[in-house]
């Protein structure tokens, strides 16, 4: 009987195969593949260690939340107008602003707002953490050790005239090495592939059979080439979208809420008033 002990783990197996020193990271990702292949790695490590190849390699501008798409507070609104907006949209951190989006006074997060809840003296202005100001080509390796020494988890990126141009989070560039990352405040994906939400629209899995679409939806799309609604709704981009960025067809808008370098995860699906026919575009 052989004594599974001795065996050589997935890490070992896979040092002495980098023995043969790759001379450019081509060759090393053609190690790794061919490590899978031989099952040396199984798909997620595999996946996991192609994309910390990849955050080494790629800045901020790349992944972060674009200015037009930043979810904040405006520092004049009282708590009972920004509160709803807390809730509706579930962050756990909102950059607070003054007269514009460029006049960032600093970072609420949400459990903060638990004082005013408790009857306490509220003033945001009091509630507000630093914000950390970061470029836009600092590289996502460079900032996830800043993020991990300053524990910090939230970024207002800036241009090179000082103009704000997005926000990104630790959980953005953690997503690059480990796929899409769900929270509690999510919504329940693994149970509502389809879900309604407040405003009339329908936040759709990607996954969703075509058929279960069709069935939901009242729409008539031919499941013969594409089973997954994301397949589809990635066929008319000719590409793979990123995050905020719309095609119309068949009268409905989809814009993707949550992809990351390797799929598209979750879409909003909006009713057109008139159908359109194919158009693509970023918001």
């Amino acid at each position: 009987m052989t004594d599974d002990s001795t065996k050589p783990g997935w890490l070992e197996r896979i040092s002495h195969l980098l023995l043969r020193e790759p001379e450019d990271r081509e060759q090393l990702v053609e190690l790794l593949h061919s490590s899978y292949e031989r099952n040396l790695l199984d798909a997620d490590a595999l996946a996991m260690i192609e994309g910390v190849l990849q955050v080494s390699e790629m800045q901020v501008r790349d992944i972060m939340i674009p200015r037009s798409q930043m979810d904040v507070i405006d520092i004049t609104d009282p708590p009972e107008k920004f509160i709803p907006f807390v809730i509706e949209t579930a962050h756990s951190r909102f950059p607070v602003i003054g007269e514009n989006k460029d006049d960032i006074l600093g970072i609420l997060l949400a459990k903060d707002l638990l004082r005013y809840y408790a009857g306490e003296d509220f003033d945001v202005r009091d509630m507000l953490r630093p914000a950390v100001f970061i470029p836009e080509a600092k590289r996502l390796n460079v900032l996830l050790k800043e993020f991990r020494g300053n524990r910090n988890h939230i970024a207002i990126v800036v241009d090179e005239y000082g103009g704000v141009a997005g926000m990104v989070t630790i959980e953005d560039v953690l997503e690059q090495i480990v796929g899409d990352i769900e929270d509690e405040y999510d919504y329940d994906e693994t149970e509502d592939n389809i879900f309604r939400d407040a405003n009339g629209g329908y936040r759709i899995k990607a996954l969703t059979e075509i058929a279960d679409f069709n069935a939901a939806l009242g729409t008539n799309f031919s499941d013969e080439e594409f089973s997954t609604i994301g397949g589809l709704v990635v066929s008319k981009f000719g590409r793979l979208p990123k995050r905020a960025e719309q095609v119309e067809f068949s009268g409905l808008r989809f814009t993707v809420l949550r992809a990351d370098s390797r799929r598209v995860h979750s879409l909003l699906v909006e009713q057109l008033e008139a159908p359109s026919d194919i158009e693509v575009g970023g918001i």
